[in-house]
């Protein structure tokens, strides 16, 4: 007889639940820290609403599949600020390929074998799917921080505004064209909170 998926599919559950408490470094506009389940959420979002207008049509569903499962892992590994450095950044990668592999063991055929391989599928970033969620992946991040108060972007962030979310949307010109349009928005809040927009810019290697 075949065993009851079910309880296995509740504990995956359970342990993804954790994702709307385990805090990341942005910050919304109210003030508060994002969780990573606000974040999946924004990226699935931002999937359909940019989906259509792509230079290089993709699979919606299964981009959205990638989006949903690319931060599962950190329900275990937790988040790692992106431009932290040390021990935490560099077992990161051990620590979220050991996660992805007990939640293969921890959810019932074939879904564990899914998950497994969409994750890797996304860290791979080899199928055109990948390429637009990872590019979702940092974008996100910059609306998002466009959104929060100024004081709560770190310096280094000032100029990770103008690289960082163009620096995974080169593939597609629609996709580069948000990225530009996300920086010009980072400019004009760096400006308006009294920030040398230009030396921001120049420190960066960003050409006006």
């Amino acid at each position: 007889m075949t065993p009851d998926p079910i309880p296995a599919i509740l504990d995956a559950l359970r342990l993804a639940e954790r994702l709307k408490f385990e805090l990341r470094h942005s910050w919304t506009s109210e003030g508060r820290r994002e969780s990573v389940a606000e974040h999946s959420y924004q990226m699935a979002l931002m999937a359909v609403l940019l989906h259509p207008h792509l230079e290089h049509p993709v699979d919606l569903c299964r981009t959205l599949k990638l989006v949903l499962v690319h931060d599962l892992v950190e329900a275990e590994a937790g988040d790692v600020v992106w431009f932290s450095t040390g021990e935490a950044k560099d077992r990161k990668a051990e620590r979220e390929r050991a996660a992805i592999a007990r939640l293969r063991e921890l959810l019932p055929p074939p879904s564990g074998d899914d998950v497994y391989a969409l994750w890797h599928e996304f860290e791979d970033g080899l199928t055109a799917e990948a390429r637009f969620a990872r590019s979702l992946d940092y974008l996100e991040v910059q609306v998002q921080h466009n959104l929060a108060p100024l004081e709560t972007w770190e310096p280094v962030e000032y100029g990770l505004a103008f690289t960082k979310p163009a620096s995974a949307s080169g593939h597609d010109g629609f996709l580069r064209a948000f990225a530009a349009a996300l920086a010009d928005e980072a400019g004009r809040k760096l400006a308006a909170g009294g920030v040398d927009v230009a030396a921001v810019r120049a420190a960066a290697g960003v050409t006006p």
